[in-house]
């Protein structure tokens, strides 16, 4: 499949996908959201697939928001429309599908490019990088699940200081606040986010897709993640990765998932 935005690409059980508009610092347009929905549906149903790692083309930019010219003539319905439908097509999306993903932060992480590492499993910053919600200097608030997944992060208290200052954040004080795992130069970024796929491939795709699922379900108002957390424990037994990989435990071998 050919992309306009995007370039992905798959390579031992990974799949890389590079938001790739440069010149707008990978900012986020309808396109860019619909192309990263494709492939993203992509790589989760391919069993070959094992780990999602996003990053921004360049150095400068990871996504630097949204392209605010497709919008700036929105009225209230539109805009509750714009949102429903970018969370719906990407920001849950990635959020609960049984691939884990893994956002290379490599630059600029502001609006949508935040709310985009933050509905990312796992999040790791380039030491340059720069990540912020500045919606409210614009007159908008964030949109696309950023202010309930940043409270989930970091606490009530700093998401608001951040989203009502609209100020940004180093990459060390993000790690120092629980808003990226790790902080490492630019050039380690992909090998830093590569070395974290090598340890996911070796499990099972079944158990850490039902992980993902009762992990968020503990964030779901109207949900007992511990009730989600028993049912796929129990969902669990009996499978043919269950089988292998307690097999491969008495036997003191690797598990072949």
């Amino acid at each position: 499949m050919s992309y306009k935005n995007i370039i992905s690409e798959q390579k031992n059980g990974i799949c890389y996908i590079t938001i790739n508009r440069p010149k707008q610092l990978n900012a986020l347009n309808s396109l860019t959201i619909s192309e990263l929905n494709k492939a993203i549906l992509k790589a989760d149903k391919n069993k070959l697939v094992k780990v999602i790692i996003l990053t921004g083309s360049e150095k400068k930019a990871f996504v630097a928001g949204a392209d605010i010219k497709e919008f700036a003539e929105f009225d209230s319905l539109s805009g509750e429309e714009l949102a429903r439908q970018g969370q719906k097509l990407l920001f849950d999306l990635l959020e609960n599908i049984g691939t884990p993903s893994i956002a290379a932060i490599n630059g600029f992480a502001l609006g949508g490019g935040l709310e985009l590492a933050m509905a990312s499993h796992i999040r790791i910053a380039a030491d340059n990088a720069k990540m912020g919600l500045p919606e409210v200097s614009l007159g908008v608030i964030p949109g696309y699940g950023g202010t309930q997944r940043l409270a989930n992060l970091v606490g009530k208290g700093k998401a608001m200081e951040m989203i009502t200052t609209a100020s940004m954040m180093s990459a060390d004080e993000a790690k120092e606040w629980g808003l990226v795992n790790y902080v490492c130069s630019q050039e380690d970024l992909l090998f830093t986010a590569e070395k974290i796929a090598e340890k996911i491939k070796k499990n099972s795709p079944m158990a850490i897709a039902r992980a993902i699922k009762s992990i968020n379900a503990g964030f779901l108002s109207n949900v007992n993640g511990f009730e989600v957390e028993k049912k796929e424990f129990g969902n669990c037994f009996g499978t043919p990765e269950f089988v292998e990989g307690t097999a491969a435990f008495i036997q003191k071998r690797k598990p072949n998932f």
